[in-house]
């Protein structure tokens, strides 16, 4: 098998299921890593009937031996978690209504919302959901009875209750996002009490390494005291800071800069076109392999103030 070629056709496949199980861009970089080159290693002469489903076999066992590795470091982790922000998902070979299912079920909401199942379950419903697998093949995948799956699929589809958002009211656009960090930066509470719903929620993922809520701040009568210091900050003039606007887990969102450094990546979600829910990543170890990732040649619009 030539490898390389294989690694053309499903890396992004594999990467975006074990996203989408892990939450994490660099653990599953290094699922999809192994996988090709456990399959680098097969003898010539193996017979692989399907070489894709093999290869998506190989990531699923590889995600649930990590998610049940990492379970304890979860139980005691310092504050609200959110995964690992995923910056700049393009993917032209789709048509529209694809690209909104891809880009939907990356967003942090939803990927929170995959949080509340076991590691079986996430796989079993991410592969028939997202994937379209038959049962059969994911019990082989999986090492469960067809009927087993098939099970494990409803349960988890009913515990998360969720149900496919209003685009036109669900979506938040790069306008929202811009006129939001330009309230925040121009200490506008009144701007930023329109652009809110009433029961906005921010959500600070710090990991204890980086400064955050430790608890959702609920209510936008909360959540703009809460930004208070960051308005006062941005006002000083030796506040040193730039952000980017660009796409964050499928929608606009905001990578920020403090002192040169990526220090914040927000996304959003809207509800009756307001912003509903505001996502903070702010732990340092989730935010390393943004220095490659993000192109400033591509940004969509940026506020600068001079570094350093």
């Amino acid at each position: 098998m030539d490898t390389e070629q294989l690694f053309q056709t499903y890396r992004t496949l594999l990467f975006s299921l074990a996203y989408r199980m892990l939450g994490s861009v660099m653990d599953a970089e290094d699922v999809v890593q192994d996988a090709f080159l456990a399959v680098n290693q097969l003898p010539t002469d193996a017979n692989i009937r399907n070489v894709k489903a093999y290869l998506c076999k190989i990531v699923t066992n590889r995600c649930l031996n990590l998610l049940q590795s990492s379970a304890k470091q979860r139980e005691v982790y310092v504050g609200t978690w959110l995964p690992e922000p995923l910056v700049h998902l393009e993917d032209v070979s789709l048509d529209p209504s694809e690209i909104y299912q891809q880009r939907e079920t990356i967003s942090t909401a939803y990927l929170m919302l995959l949080q509340q199942l076991s590691a079986v379950e996430r796989a079993v419903f991410l592969l028939r959901e997202i994937f379209q697998y038959p049962y059969d093949e994911i019990a082989n995948m999986v090492g469960k009875s067809s009927f087993n799956c098939r099970q494990i699929f409803h349960r988890a589809k009913k515990g998360i209750r969720h149900e496919p958002p209003d685009l036109a009211t669900s979506t938040v656009t790069e306008t929202q996002v811009r006129q939001f960090i330009q309230s925040v930066i121009a200490g506008d509470a009144n701007r930023l009490l329109e652009l809110l719903s009433p029961d906005a929620v921010h959500y600070t993922d710090g990991g204890g390494k980086a400064p955050a809520a430790l608890q959702p701040v609920v209510g936008a009568r909360r959540v703009i005291p809460f930004y208070r210091q960051w308005m006062d900050w941005f006002g000083r003039p030796d506040s040193h800071y730039s952000y980017i606007i660009t796409t964050v887990n499928g929608s606009p969102g905001i990578v920020m800069r403090i002192g040169g450094r990526i220090a914040y990546v927000y996304s959003f979600e809207a509800s009756d076109s307001r912003i509903h829910s505001i996502y903070a990543v702010a732990n340092p170890d989730k935010l390393k392999y943004l220095k490659e990732v993000v192109d400033e040649n591509h940004r969509i619009g940026t506020e600068n103030r001079p570094v350093g």
